[in-house]
């Protein structure tokens, strides 16, 4: 059998490799064919999920869902599986390939110290991952593609200031990060792949809190956004993080801030969401922005935004059930760059 090397054709003359001009086709069996496209979606990284979250019919109740998208298409989500027990109010980040979810309440008067995982490509139900050091709900989860970190939580009646982080490639319990400028809860959480921001979230506070994902320490001032935060959710590409839903008194809202990661100062209006709600959720593909569900009332409602950009937001599809109080991450979000 005769040999035939790529590394040794070159042009009639030698001085260089060949010139392919036109359509090329290629018959045999044994062939690559190249991926085109975008990079960004390739190798079938573009998957978004929704956890947990509370209901209202046919009862107000929490549960235990978990659905997905592919963030560059548009469409209803489907069922991926679900979580070891109901839960809501808590916070979610991902790797390119696990998803996290911890810091959630299984029933309106209890908390749980609980973090599980899921591997985003695959479907199937959640697994236990480990525990944070205190018990408590309403913490904001953010991570890049190594380590998650989770701001503030509650145990009601009160909130508290607490940050702790976890190795998401690994099983085990979270640890102590730091603390945030003030106590928070239900505020959100984004990243780049450098830093991590944290919105407080309380009806008392705008401030938004900065740290250095790979140090540990306690949060800095990175600025405001317009009005005190209840509910808040929020999604990042690499350089721009974006808020939208918020609960300001006396009423929620359908405003839409943003900021870039890098710097340091005040949210910027980008535009509106197709309508006023809270305590929904946001994720991204780096490139389109995702808001999921919403909480008053409860809605199933996706919509989407392109990051890069301002303007207002487009239906995208429907969630598996209308639920607010959820948690949401995706395998290509701004902190994986």
């Amino acid at each position: 059998m005769s040999e035939f090397r790529i590394d040794q054709i070159t042009n009639q003359s030698g001085s260089r490799g060949p010139d392919i001009a036109g359509i090329t086709t290629f018959s045999a069996t044994s062939g690559m064919v190249m991926p085109s496209g975008p990079t960004e979606y390739r190798g079938g990284r573009d998957r978004a999920i929704r956890a947990g979250g509370i209901i209202t019919s046919p009862s107000t109740a929490r549960v235990d869902t978990i659905d997905y998208v592919n963030v560059s298409t548009t469409g209803n989500a489907t069922d991926f599986g679900n979580l070891s027990t109901i839960l809501a109010q808590g916070g979610a980040c991902a790797s390119s390939t696990r998803g996290i979810v911890g810091g959630c309440t299984p029933n309106g008067s209890s908390n749980t110290n609980n973090i599980e995982y899921i591997t985003i490509s695959s479907t199937g139900n959640a697994f236990d991952f480990g525990d944070f050091t205190k018990l408590g709900h309403s913490r904001d989860g953010a991570s890049n593609n190594t380590r998650g970190i989770f701001f503030g939580r509650a145990s009601n009646p009160f909130s508290f200031s607490d940050i702790e982080y976890i190795t998401i490639a690994t099983l085990g319990n979270a640890s102590t990060f730091g603390e945030m400028t003030e106590t928070a809860q239900a505020g959100a959480g984004l990243a780049s792949p450098t830093r991590a921001l944290g919105l407080i979230g309380k009806a008392t506070s705008n401030v938004i809190n900065y740290v250095t994902i790979a140090t540990t320490g306690d949060a800095k001032d990175f600025g405001d956004i317009s009005a005190a935060a209840n509910g808040v959710a929020a999604l990042s590409s690499s350089t721009r993080g974006v808020y939208g839903f918020n609960y300001v008194a006396p009423a929620t809202t359908d405003t839409m801030e943003y900021v870039t990661i890098s710097s340091l100062g005040d949210a910027i209006d980008f535009g509106n969401l197709t309508s006023a709600n809270n305590q929904g959720a946001g994720t991204s593909n780096n490139i389109r922005g995702l808001f999921m569900g919403g909480g008053s009332p409860s809605i199933n409602v996706i919509q989407y935004i392109t990051i890069a950009t301002t303007g207002n937001a487009t239906d995208f599809g429907d969630l598996t059930q209308a639920a607010g109080y959820i948690m949401a991450c995706s395998d290509s979000h701004g902190g994986l760059g």
